[in-house]
């Protein structure tokens, strides 16, 4: 395998949005023993240099390719656009509009939690079920733009999926708090 062959090439998968997420998974498990370090413990250094390097690639392949706001990164980067997080920002007022009322509604969520965790549970259960199809339908927006090879728009909604990924972390992580309590 070559270390420099893309991520999709590693796997064996067609390069594009939709992947097979069952072969992608039969096929990490099965490089990742086959590249596996202690495999190598009986070679030389130069080979178990090349497996550990390998088993890394492999690790950030899969990653990279299981998670979709990574993916959609790395296609747009294989397209030769420029995806620095910093300088992507959407100019839908809409959406933002949208986002600030789901994080007025996370804030709300959280000053009523002192009183009742279980109430504030089920409100963000409810908002947590919102935002994860906000995010499924960006990720849908993301596939047409990309098939359609309108990069600009696959950017802006690239843009769209950070902010819904970053709110959706923030309702995992209250979600955890308030079980712990």
């Amino acid at each position: 395998m070559n270390t420099a062959s893309d991520y999709f090439a590693i796997f064996s998968l067609p390069q594009g949005w939709e992947i097979d997420a069952n072969q992608l998974e039969i096929r990490f498990r099965r490089l990742q023993q086959q590249f596996h370090p202690d495999r190598f413990a009986t070679n030389s250094e130069i080979e178990k240099r090349r497996a550990m390097e390998m088993a890394a690639t492999i690790n950030r392949a899969h990653q990279t390719l299981k998670d979709p706001l990574a993916r959609a990164q790395y296609l747009l980067e294989l397209e030769g656009c420029d995806i620095n997080q910093d300088s992507q920002i959407t100019s839908d007022g809409q959406f933002l509009m949208a986002q600030m009322m789901q994080r007025e509604r996370l804030a709300e969520i959280k000053e009523t939690d002192s009183g009742d965790p279980d109430k504030s549970l089920k409100a963000l259960q409810s908002l947590s079920h919102e935002a994860q199809q906000d995010y499924l339908s960006l990720q849908q927006q993301f596939a047409q733009h990309y098939q359609g090879a309108d990069y600009s728009q696959a950017l802006d909604t690239l843009a769209k999926m950070q902010f819904a990924a970053k709110f959706a972390a923030e309702i995992i992580e209250f979600k955890n708090l308030l079980e712990d309590l």
